[in-house]
């Protein structure tokens, strides 16, 4: 079901959840929380940033952060219509509640699909479909004009604006919307928007991102999951000018934040470290090698560059007197052993603040 068409699935699933008991639909989304929180402590997450969620589920995990019940840090982004949003925002902003394990500072909107499905917009049409094919280059998953009236509300009201983008039209649309709302509004200094993806750019595009301040919060494991078709989809000088161009975005003075987009990946962060500093797949070959991070540009991007993606670089991202003591022990150094061997590395302790929430037994 591509793009939107899951929303018919989605309807099915919630007319068969309002018949059940209120009490059960509760003690089931508690259970969801618990089983996602050991899964990420297992991976060594001390802070998971959740890309979208709408109102319920805040409520949910501001209750169990208020009674000392989360178990790992959530920064959290919004994601319902605008008219849902605007009235409410005031009350969902939140930061570093529950001793500081749950925060809320963050809209996240669409524009386009994924590149496996051609939904990723594009600039050109796909290089592997015939001319007569409907939507040969990817679409507007949601209304540009609408993300538009969601950065006046995001800029208002104190929030970062994430907008998923892979194509390379998607990428361009939301740093217009975000350059023409910046110019709007210049004495919004620091705001730190985000780019969740930025897949496939534009070259002219690329400079843009340190220009503007735009983060790119990119999937190194995307890369090689995504590359044995890429080519296919882009075409070769496509490919190579824009895909996964971590290299080229750093140079040109932009921040590359890392993940996994779980559920999309394993949410596993030593595999898209490994990702990132080898971009190998399985077969052996390299994607673009030039464009592989150094193994402490990898760690920087999983670390302190996602902490200032989230406005937290002063109590996250790395080992320092007066900073949350949240550290991840692994079996083995990922900054010296072969390269082969870094996704044999296993997570021996999880510790946030100070407190060990998950031992390998």
């Amino acid at each position: 079901m591509n793009e939107h068409a899951q929303g018919l699935v989605e309807q099915a699933l919630n007319t068969y959840r309002s018949r059940r008991p209120a009490g059960e639909a509760e003690a089931e989304a508690q259970q969801q929380v618990e089983l996602a929180v050991r899964e990420c402590l297992s991976k060594g997450i001390t802070t998971f940033e959740d890309a979208g969620s709408p109102l319920a589920v805040v409520d949910l995990l501001k209750t169990l952060a208020s009674e000392d019940k989360l178990g790992l840090r959530v920064w959290m982004m919004l994601r319902q219509p605008n008219d849902v949003l605007a009235p409410s925002l005031k009350k969902y902003y939140m930061i570093g509640l529950g001793n500081d394990h749950l925060t809320v500072r963050a809209i996240k909107r669409q524009i386009d699909g994924a590149l496996g499905s051609r939904g990723a917009w594009m600039l050109a049409p796909y290089a592997d479909l015939p001319p007569d094919a409907s939507n040969r280059s990817g679409l507007a998953t949601e209304d540009p004009n609408d993300i538009r009236k969601t950065a006046e509300l995001a800029i208002k009201n104190g929030f970062q604006l994430c907008v998923h983008a892979i194509g390379d039209r998607g990428n361009r649309e939301v740093l217009n919307i975000y350059e023409a709302v910046f110019k709007e509004h210049p004495d919004k200094k620091d705001l730190r928007w985000r780019i969740e993806h930025a897949q496939h750019l534009d070259p002219a595009d690329i400079p843009r991102f340190g220009q503007l301040g735009v983060i790119a919060a990119m999937q190194g494991i995307h890369c090689t999951s995504d590359a044995p078709y890429v080519i296919a989809r882009l075409g070769a000088k496509r490919a190579e000018a824009g895909a996964y161009v971590w290299q080229k975005l750093m140079k040109s003075g932009a921040v590359v934040a890392n993940g996994t987009d779980t559920p999309v990946e394993d949410v596993d962060p030593i595999a898209s470290f490994y990702a990132s500093v080898s971009r190998k797949l399985k077969d052996g070959s390299v994607f673009f090698p030039d464009q592989r991070m150094s193994r402490m540009e990898a760690l920087k991007s999983y670390t302190v560059n996602n902490a200032y993606a989230a406005f937290e670089e002063n109590v996250k991202g790395s080992l320092k007197v007066g900073k949350l003591a949240d550290v991840t022990v692994l079996s083995k150094d990922i900054l010296t052993i072969p390269e082969d061997d870094i996704p044999t590395a296993k997570v021996d302790y999880t510790i946030v603040g100070g407190k060990v929430m998950y031992e390998r037994k």
